[in-house]
């Protein structure tokens, strides 16, 4: 299974279009900030699952902030990531990822591509495909046979 992890779209669809049509994932998720372009892509893209969470920037108070996942037996939180203040550090997020026994760790927020593994869990934030002041970055999460494995991509520059 193919994963295609967008964040911080800001209005960006047709980056995460873009990303869809070069993926080809067999799922989307979205960690918010724009939860509209969620929708959009979701309309353009019906036949997809997708999940999203809604960001700082999004307001959907009857929507939970974070969603647990298991995809192949394993445990993948998503979430935008400001309910965990990873823009100040990732101790909150890494005590939640042991106590809920997390794979994989989603989040957002801070703009910033991010890939590390802590103990059993991986913590992934795709950066901005949004992005308008530096390249647009996604993540793409593969699990193959119970294994996981995450990374971050870039969104090359249209041709």
């Amino acid at each position: 299974m193919q994963i295609l992890v967008l964040s911080d779209s800001h209005g960006n669809v047709s980056n995460m279009i873009r990303a869809v049509e070069l993926v080809q994932p067999q799922k989307i998720l979205h960690l918010g900030d724009c939860w509209r372009d969620g929708v959009q892509l979701h309309e353009a893209f019906p036949d997809i699952p997708f999940e999203q969470v809604p960001g700082n920037c999004d307001y959907q108070p009857d929507e939970p902030t974070e969603k647990l996942l298991t995809e192949g037996g394993l445990r993948i939180l998503m979430c935008h990531g400001h309910t965990y203040h990873v823009k100040s550090s990732l101790l909150t997020a890494g005590c939640a990822a042991a106590e809920k026994e997390l794979d994989l760790f989603l989040f957002g927020h801070t703009h910033c591509p991010y890939w590390d593994l802590r103990g059993r869990t991986q913590f992934l934030n795709p950066g901005s495909i949004g992005a308008s002041w530096s390249a647009p970055t996604y993540g793409l999460v593969r699990i193959e046979r119970g294994v996981l494995t995450a990374s971050v991509q870039r969104l090359e520059a249209q041709k």
